[in-house]
């Protein structure tokens, strides 16, 4: 192949698809990340929830229950009272 003043190698082209690739994905990768790791928790309750089920019923354990709170997105906060009495700190 015979070479043309101002056009781009593949080397060139490649750099450039890998930066315009990174950016792009930069604002997509905290929301991936995230996803991923909720998969990874659910994939891993329903295979403790599989070998718990193949147990016989006298070795099964019971279900561990874990308290947490609910929080909106845009909601303000909430306050947490001090061990002094004071008013509250944030959380």
């Amino acid at each position: 192949m015979q070479y043309i003043p101002g056009m781009f190698g593949l080397s060139e082209v490649a750099v450039v698809l890998i930066v315009v690739i990174a950016a792009v994905a930069a604002r997509k990768l905290p929301g991936l990340a995230r996803s991923a790791g909720k998969s990874a928790r659910i994939l891993k309750a329903e295979a403790r929830a599989m070998r718990e089920e193949s147990r016989p019923a006298g070795e099964r354990t019971p279900p561990r229950v874990i308290r947490g709170e609910t929080v909106t997105p845009g909601a303000p906060e909430p306050t947490r009272p001090s061990a002094s009495g004071q008013r509250g700190t944030r959380a």
